[in-house]
């Protein structure tokens, strides 16, 4: 019997002061370009705490240093597929310049939390500025917390 499995993604609020590193990206499925935190789907063998920099690093060019679990968020998306979000908390490291974007990616921009809520009408979804309120609400738990290998 098939059981039902969410797939398990992980998102990174990276801050530099007043300022969050956002993506923005084309959406696979319509096309549109949207804005988002980085965010990818956790790898086999990788931990959550992995996956999350190494989705910051593969779209953004920045190495970070994971330092807060800021949730989780169970999110049906317009295609159908239900995410587990695993949210965290990282800071800038260095930018690696000579790295090429993923390929979905078009541009990886400093932004303030009020620009990003005002461009709400183009984010990927709703827990875009859910977890920034979470992190300013001062939300943020120890990565002791998460298990991970």
């Amino acid at each position: 019997m098939d059981r039902w499995r969410p797939n398990v993604t992980v998102a990174a609020v990276v801050t530099n002061g007043p300022q969050f590193l956002m993506v923005e990206e084309r959406d696979s499925v319509t096309g549109r370009e949207v804005l988002n935190q980085p965010a990818g789907h956790l790898e086999p063998g990788e931990s959550l705490i992995q996956a999350v920099a190494r989705e910051v690093l593969e779209e953004t060019r920045w190495e970070v240093s994971v330092v807060g679990y800021l949730g989780v968020a169970l999110f049906t998306g317009g295609n159908g597929i239900t995410y587990l979000r695993h949210s965290f908390l990282c800071h800038p490291v260095r930018e690696h310049g000579d790295r090429e974007l993923d390929d979905a990616i078009i541009a990886a921009p400093w932004m303030s939390y009020e620009q990003i809520k005002s461009l709400a009408a183009v984010h990927r979804s709703h827990l875009v500025l859910e977890v920034l309120r979470q992190y300013r609400a001062g939300l943020s738990a120890p990565l002791s917390l998460v298990t991970d290998p």
